[in-house]
């Protein structure tokens, strides 16, 4: 099996303003939402160092909100900075629905904010918690044994690389 690694967006790509929303492309100043810290980054090298083209964006959201996401998207000239391409971009309804995506792609690695989502993903060997909140582990912490947990991009592209 090739590695394959699947990443988020809210909370894993941008930066956060309010953990109990699902995205943060909701506010009218959404393409001023910034990356978070270092993403960008890994995301380049990982695919120079592991990945290759075998690199995905899974996002739950809305019609609407897919439609502001690849609008930050293209405006952070996040395809030009990482090497992933749009067909490699992939949208759900529900936050279950990663889990037949991942499965589709063959993903191995799988980053994530909610502990809930990561929970559906049974047929990824390695999931990754991104700078969970507390309520949120304390929600779905039978499901933490089962992922490694993780505060920033380059402690998780170190973990990636090794």
């Amino acid at each position: 099996m090739t590695d394959a690694l699947g990443v988020d967006v809210g909370g894993v790509l941008i930066v956060p303003t309010d953990r109990s929303e699902d995205t943060e492309l909701f506010h009218a100043r959404y393409l001023e939402r910034p990356e978070m810290p270092g993403a960008i980054d890994a995301l380049a090298r990982l695919a120079r160092e592991r990945f290759g083209p075998r690199m995905f964006v899974v996002s739950k959201c809305g019609e609407a909100t897919e439609a502001r996401t690849r609008e930050w998207l293209f405006q952070h000239r996040f395809f030009d900075r990482t090497g992933i391409t749009l067909d490699q971009v992939h949208f759900c309804r529900t936050r279950e629905g990663k889990a037949p995506i991942a499965e589709r792609l063959g993903l191995t690695h799988f980053v994530d904010d909610r502990l809930e989502v990561l929970s559906h993903l049974t047929t990824v060997p390695h999931r990754y918690l991104f700078q969970p909140s507390e309520a949120e582990i304390a929600r779905f912490r039978t499901f933490l044994p089962a992922v490694h947990r993780v505060e920033s991009w380059s402690e998780l592209a170190e973990a990636l690389t090794r």
